[in-house]
């Protein structure tokens, strides 16, 4: 495998931050990197290794795509807060209470 590039450490840094039961979405974690490059970021989350990959999740509130059912272990051992179809059978991640950024800089 390769080295990371800066922008791929940059992002690994900013996950590795993310506290247990909440998530980040592609596009935030680009945000708070100075980046409008959300697909850099799942670019990045492709290729990392022992980051809580579970976290960085889809603008809509979606587990990384097939991912799902792995992701959804992680979220209930984390206690994640999650919306589920009226029927129960899908599930997304609710941002209203899950969504975490970084502190701002010095």
């Amino acid at each position: 495998m390769d080295e990371p590039s800066a922008f791929d450490r940059d992002v690994y840094a900013v996950v590795a931050e993310i506290p247990f039961g909440r998530v980040m979405s592609y596009s935030d974690v680009a945000a708070a990197l100075g980046s409008r490059s959300a697909r850099g970021v799942g670019r990045a989350m492709a290729r990392s290794e022992g980051l809580a990959w579970w976290r960085v999740i889809r603008a809509s509130g979606l587990p990384p795509e097939g991912h799902e059912v792995e992701a959804l272990e992680h979220y209930k051992a984390e206690g994640t807060p999650l919306r589920w179809s009226r029927d129960g059978t899908t599930y997304r991640v609710d941002l209203a209470e899950a969504a975490w950024f970084p502190p701002p800089g010095p």
